[in-house]
Order: C-alpha cells, then sequence, then structure tokens
C-alpha cells in the first residue's frame, strides 16, 4: 500500500492510504522505544515499558499518534542502543565499548515490532532518528560521556568532539564527514527496517540545536532519496527558529513557541503540514482551549506527556480525542482557517472563547436554513441548538456554563451524518 502522504487538495492534513484526510493528534512519551535507567520505578516499567497497555490508554482516550522516541545517549543508561557494546575496552560509563561498524539488531527488531504493533492498532508513527538532548547539557546534566561517538566509548577511533570541549555538537552538523557517512548508514538501517509500513512518519531530530539545520536539511534530502514517506524537521534548541522549519525540504514541522503558538496558534498556511507539539512550546503544558484553538487553527495538536493523574493533563488528553472524533464527523479536505475557526463551502466549525459572540452566515443564502450544534469542549457533550438563517451575521450563546469556551458546529440542514446530541462516543 502507499505510505502516508501530504493530502493534494488541502496540505494542511496528510492523506491515508485510502486517499481520505489524516488528521493527526495524541500524547507521547519519552520510553516507548528506549529503556531508560532514570525513571526504573515507574509501574509499567517492571521488565520494560509496557507498550501495550501504553496504546490502550491512548486509545482510551480516542487518539490516533505515536512519537516514537530515540536516544543517542543520556545522563543515565538506556537501551538497546543502534550499535552494540562488544568491546574490546570499557566505556567512559563501565561497560564495554561501542562498535560503529555494526549495528545491534535487538534495536531494530524492537523498533519494528512496535511500530508494527501500533500501525495494526490505527496509529500514525513518528520515527524519531536523532535526539538533540544527547550531546549536550541542557540543563539536565551532559550526557556526552556516555555517547558512542564521545572517542573514549567506541573501537572505531570516531572522535564526535574534535576541538575537546567536552560536548558533542560536532556530532549534529556536517563538519565531521565519517559520522556523516555513519549517519547515513544507521538511516538506511531504519528505513530498511520499517520503510515498507504505510504507517509511518520520519522524524530527523528532537530539538538539536539551531546549528543543525544544514545537517538535518542533508538528512531531510537524504531520506528522500530513500523513501517517499514524509520527513518532519522539529523545532530547534536552543537558537531554534520557526523559518528555518518553513524555508526547509521537510514535508511537515514542529514549531516552538515564537509567533503566538502557545496562546493563539496563528492558523496554519498550508506550505507544511503543522505537528503542533507540547514537547516545543512548555516542555509539558498546554490543556483544552490550547488543543482546540490549534485543531480550528488547521495545526495537529500533539502533547508530551508524563503519563500521569494531573488533572488538567487529562482535561487534555480527552479534548485531543474529541477534535479527532469531530475531524471525522466533518468535510476536513475542504475546511480552511478562519478567524474563529475552520470553514468549508458548507460548515464552519468556530471556537467561542467566553461562549457567545457574533457568527458570519453570509456564505449561505438569507432563506437558506442552517443547522447548529454546540460542543462543550471540556466535557466533550453536544448540544443542540435552534437553526438560524444565513445571509447576515447572528448573535449566539452556548447553552452552557455562561463564560467559558464553546465549540460551534454550522452546516447546512441537508446532510446531518451525526447524531443531533449527548457525548462525542470515546474510545
Amino acid at each position: 500500500m502507499p505510505p502516508i502522504t501530504v493530502h493534494p487538495c488541502n496540505p494542511r492534513y496528510f492523506q491515508d492510504s485510502e486517499g481520505r484526510p489524516l488528521y493527526l493528534t495524541g500524547s507521547h512519551h519519552w520510553d516507548v522505544l528506549v529503556d531508560n535507567a532514570e525513571r526504573p520505578a515507574r509501574p509499567e516499567r517492571a521488565g520494560g515499558f509496557d507498550f501495550d497497555a501504553y496504546l490502550d490508554r491512548l486509545e482510551s482516550w480516542g487518539h490516533n499518534f505515536v512519537r516514537l522516541w530515540t536516544h543517542e545517549a543520556w545522563t543515565h543508561e538506556v537501551r538497546p542502543l543502534p550499535h552494540p557494546r562488544t568491546g574490546p575496552g570499557t566505556a567512559l560509563d563501565g561497560g564495554l565499548r561501542f562498535d560503529l561498524s555494526s549495528f545491534d539488531e535487538a534495536y531494530f527488531e524492537r523498533l519494528r515490532r512496535r511500530t508494527v504493533r501500533a500501525g495494526e492498532r490505527g496509529f500514525t508513527v513518528a520515527v524519531m532518528l536523532f535526539n538533540g538532548w544527547s550531546i549536550h547539557d541542557n540543563g539536565e546534566g551532559n550526557p556526552w560521556f556516555r555517547h558512542p561517538f564521545n572517542p573514549a566509548n567506541n573501537v572505531n577511533g570516531v572522535d564526535g568532539d574534535p576541538g575537546g570541549r567536552g560536548e558533542g555538537v560536532d556530532v549534529h552538523s556536517l563538519r565531521i564527514p565519517a559520522i556523516t557517512r555513519l549517519q547515513e548508514l544507521y538511516v538506511r538501517k531504519v528505513v530498511d527496517t520499517v520503510g515498507d509500513l504505510d504507517c509511518v512518519l520520519w522524524e530527523i531530530s528532537n530539538e538539536s540545536p539551531g546549528e543543525s539545520r544544514d545537517w538535518q536539511y542533508h538528512l531531510i534530502r537524504f531520506l528522500k532519496s530513500l523513501s517517499p514517506i514524509p520527513v518532519g524537521m522539529t523545532s530547534c534548541f536552543p537558537r531554534g527558529r520557526n523559518e528555518d522549519l518553513v524555508r526547509s525540504p521537510a514535508d511537515w514541522i514542529s514549531p516552538n513557541q515564537h509567533g503566538g503558538y502557545k496562546r493563539s496558534p496563528p492558523p496554519a498556511d498550508g506550505s507544511k503540514v503543522v505537528l503542533l507539539d507540547t514537547d516545543h512550546l512548555w516542555g509539558i503544558g498546554g490543556g483544552p482551549d490550547w488543543v482546540w484553538k490549534s485543531f480550528l487553527a488547521g495545526h495537529h495538536p500533539i502533547y508530551m506527556d508524563p503519563l500521569d493523574a494531573d488533572p488538567e493533563r487529562e482535561t487534555a488528553r480527552r479534548a485531543l480525542g474529541d477534535t479527532l472524533r469531530l475531524a471525522k464527523r466533518i468535510d476536513l479536505a475542504s475546511m480552511v482557517p478562519v478567524s474563529g475557526g475552520l470553514a468549508g463551502p458548507s460548515e464552519k466549525v468556530l471556537y467561542l472563547s467566553r461562549g457567545w459572540g457574533k457568527v458570519d452566515l453570509s456564505a449561505w443564502k438569507s432563506a437558506e436554513e442552517v443547522e447548529a450544534e454546540w460542543l462543550d469542549p471540556f466535557q466533550g457533550q453536544w448540544m443542540p441548538a435552534e437553526s438560524l438563517s444565513g445571509g447576515g451575521t447572528v448573535h449566539v450563546r452556548a447553552p452552557f456554563r455562561f463564560l467559558n469556551p464553546a465549540v460551534l458546529h454550522l452546516r447546512q440542514s441537508a446532510g446531518r451524518s451525526a447524531p443531533p446530541s449527548g457525548r462525542i462516543p470515546r474510545g
């Protein structure tokens, strides 16, 4: 089957293998692929991260997206990694040195198994290739002493820090051709492992520094020469510039907070598919208000999730699923951002931050009846409203919780395909 592609008529969205518009939303967690000794006491880590239980939780929230994290190194031991630890010799962490001339099949078998499993359960999987938090200290400690490209940690004489700065920023650049060639071999191996699956997106790196731009551009082009799967470039950190994402050869991007993406996300213009990830905005943060504003600006809200019991995060998780269920009810391929929401030839979805306001119905004829439904974005509860008349501007007010946000769905009377009231089915 063909892979996911950018939708030919509405490039704010992807298109699945059957030609349907594909809106993506979901929670992601750091340990979904590589086990991390920093978090050994979490209940789901008894015997390793319980990936199926994780997918169960995402399904219960109505999500359809997984960001499959990788780590080249961390301040604590992470395993498995792409290269085996065979020695001879001892690395800085006391383990055997890495052999960069070969691959550890345990890593790629797990990558394949978990990607297949997620795809079987209806998830799209963003496969991360590199991680900027593995090469230098971003405030949580320096992982460089554990990195395979540290010259003390491999048997191949590869030195990712020729200047002796005590970090691996040069690894995510084009300054060391021998390392670039090793990275290209690794990328080929990942493509050979999961590039045949129709649920995959590529992500070059998580928050590599701003100086990594040309290295990421190179790898995007290299990936495109190997695979038709859409490639993503996510926000650089530190010194990341969103314009570098927009100008990149990537198919999809994930910007940082500059430009209002935390409070009132600007409308997607269709130049790139935008997976708007809280990871690059807050780290951990964002509530249901942000979720709905992002969706109705033509973006795909993605949530970095510690998988805890925080009630605000639980509300945001549920809101992500509610946006997906609404996306399946509307003609998403024809919808574009307008002031306050999304609009198409025969319907609108609007976000009213205070639950009331003026609504422009001039797209409909004056004698034409417009059906209206309200959604409480915090409860996922639909409520019917009286039909409105087209031809001008009308005042509307949600029938619940005065001055709280509300979502209003308007459409031509003919062809209603959704239940007129009740909770959006979840799970």
